[in-house]
């Protein structure tokens, strides 16, 4: 008898594609010889529209690149621009940076998690996902008035400080969280169907991971131990204690085993974030500060560093001087770039993002190869990929 190989699109309009993708596979039978990926259906421009706007106008828009690791994005760009410009920023608004950054870190992995799960065909793991998420959301919420394109981190360091009794609320949510994610291992990670999905399938080899510049969770899950805030630390991470989390068969089993530990981990970084963070909970700062009468931001009574930003700067007045500056910063995806040029007007005169998730879906034509139709969501759903952020 006869046969030929079958061409398939997947998507753009298919729900465990994670944005708007296009696969355009070759099957025979239920085998996929040959998968090409189609990018590019959610392009926005977003580094061309750098050149148009000042850094002030630009910096709303850097949330944008990738919705679900918004504080990453901005800390990238603010990195860069303030390596520019010579701005420091006040060790307050660092750990302020960092507890969110992390918080963020769970909230994304939450998404992934749900999601992946569900591309697998269980539905439990979405409500359970989604009832932490929405907790640390609304501590998001209560901060930045915003629920997902935040617009929260400036130049020198942040906007405003916690609200009373935020502090309060983030300590709570870290007791309850370790908890919670003992529940979603306690179904998902013994589980023989899961197990059966995802073990010795979609193995990303060391040297394939080197090959495609991998980073992040994908790439540890693979052995290989490299994680920015260790090997390369910014922000106040060289003073907080974490470990590296690392797995090694490289697999979808262990992608996920990474991220469930890295959720731990980030707990563990934000309980010492509250406890070192200069000047103690927004209410001791405020009955310090009205019963001191310096009156200073950095009081040399008190030995309060409760300054916000560092420099002065007016917005449209803001010109860093000319050179080039790249920062990196380790997202919940992997190392996500920022390459800035600056010729000394008010506008960047070039701004270029190198973004994990990019590298991540050039990975498929490999791990997809001869594998089963119904090994490719468990494969791309495990690389935890985000369209906008490959388009850009």
């Amino acid at each position: 008898m006869q046969t030929q190989e079958l061409k398939l699109n997947v998507g753009p309009q298919h729900p465990s594609t994670h944005g708007v993708l296009r696969l355009i596979m070759s099957l025979d039978g239920e085998i996929i010889k040959d998968i090409e990926p189609v990018i590019g259906y959610l392009h926005r421009g977003m580094e061309k529209l750098a050149e148009s706007r000042t850094y002030h106008q630009y910096l709303p828009m850097v949330d944008r690149v990738d919705y679900l690791s918004s504080f990453f994005n901005t800390e990238s760009f603010c990195l860069a621009v303030e390596s520019l410009a010579g701005l420091k920023v006040p060790k307050r608004a660092e750990y302020i940076r960092v507890i969110t950054m992390e918080f963020n870190r769970i909230a994304s992995h939450l998404m992934w998690l749900a999601s992946f799960l569900l591309d697998l065909g269980a539905t439990s793991p979405l409500f359970y996902c989604f009832r932490e998420r929405e907790d640390i959301v609304q501590l998001f919420e209560d901060l930045t008035g915003a629920r997902m394109m935040y617009n929260y981190y400036c130049f020198g360091g942040v906007k405003n400080d916690f609200p009373h009794g935020w502090m309060k609320n983030a300590h709570e949510l870290c007791k309850k969280m370790p908890r919670y994610f003992d529940e979603y291992e306690a179904i998902i990670t013994k589980n023989p169907i899961f197990l059966t999905r995802t073990k010795e399938v979609g193995v990303l080899t060391k040297e394939m991971a080197l090959d495609f510049g991998i980073t992040g969770p994908n790439a540890r899950a693979s052995g290989i131990d490299l994680d920015l805030r260790k090997s390369n630390p910014y922000s106040v991470y060289n003073e907080l204690d974490f470990k590296v989390c690392l797995a090694e068969n490289g697999d979808s089993y262990d992608r996920y085993i990474v991220r469930i530990a890295e959720m731990r981990e980030s707990i563990k970084i934000i309980e010492q974030a509250l406890e070192k963070i200069p000047g103690g909970t927004p209410e001791k700062l405020f009955v310090k500060r009205t019963n001191c009468e310096c009156n200073k931001d950095d009081c040399p009574i008190c030995g309060f560093d409760t300054k916000l930003t560092g420099k002065k700067i007016v917005p449209l007045a803001f010109k860093p001087p000319a050179g080039e500056a790249v920062s990196l910063v380790e997202s919940p995806r992997g190392i996500t770039t920022c390459y800035v040029v600056s010729d000394g007007t008010p506008n960047p005169y070039r701004v270029r993002w190198r973004t994990p998730s990019f590298s991540n879906v050039q990975l498929l034509p490999e791990l997809m190869k001869d594998r089963t139709y119904a090994d490719l969501m468990a494969i791309f759903g495990s690389l935890d990929v985000v369209l906008p952020e490959v388009d850009r």
